[in-house]
């Protein structure tokens, strides 16, 4: 028996999956704001990582703007599955949301926390939970037992 999901959730999966490209595309076009923004948010002060010395700032807008540049290209393939596969009600659509979203925000959050950087932690579970309520709200939907 086929089932599609709630358009609500399919547009708010394509929507957070809009928001991440949009960021991503922001830290490749304004690398210097993007260096600012983390430069806040880490050290509570916008002039920290762009003060660096010894050549790091341009070394630090290139690791800043390839970071936005595999946003773009993970916020693409998300909205792609989400569009397509999940909006289809198949299960590998809906997995394929959910682990590589698991697979970066585990690593990522547990190394931010480590290392002493819980903002970045914050600033993951904001992404996370872009994708998170659609999820949640469908999983028995996708995992329930279909005869």
């Amino acid at each position: 028996m086929a089932f599609f999901p709630s358009t609500l959730w399919v547009r708010w999966l394509q929507l957070a999956s809009v928001v991440v490209v949009l960021f991503g595309l922001s830290l490749v076009v304004f690398q210097a704001l993007g260096l600012r923004f983390f430069s806040l948010l880490l050290y509570q002060d916008a002039h920290h990582l762009v003060s660096a010395t010894g050549g790091l700032v341009p070394y630090l807008k290139l690791l800043h703007a390839v970071l936005g540049a595999v946003l773009v290209g993970w916020g693409g393939a998300m909205w792609i599955f989400a569009s397509t596969l999940f909006a289809q009600g198949k299960t590998v659509g809906w997995v394929a949301l959910a682990l590589p979203l698991l697979a970066w925000f585990l690593p990522d959050t547990l190394v931010s926390l480590l290392s002493g950087f819980w903002q970045n932690a914050v600033l993951n579970a904001g992404f996370a939970f872009l994708f998170t309520p659609p999820l949640a709200a469908t999983w028995r939907l996708f995992f329930r037992q279909r005869g």
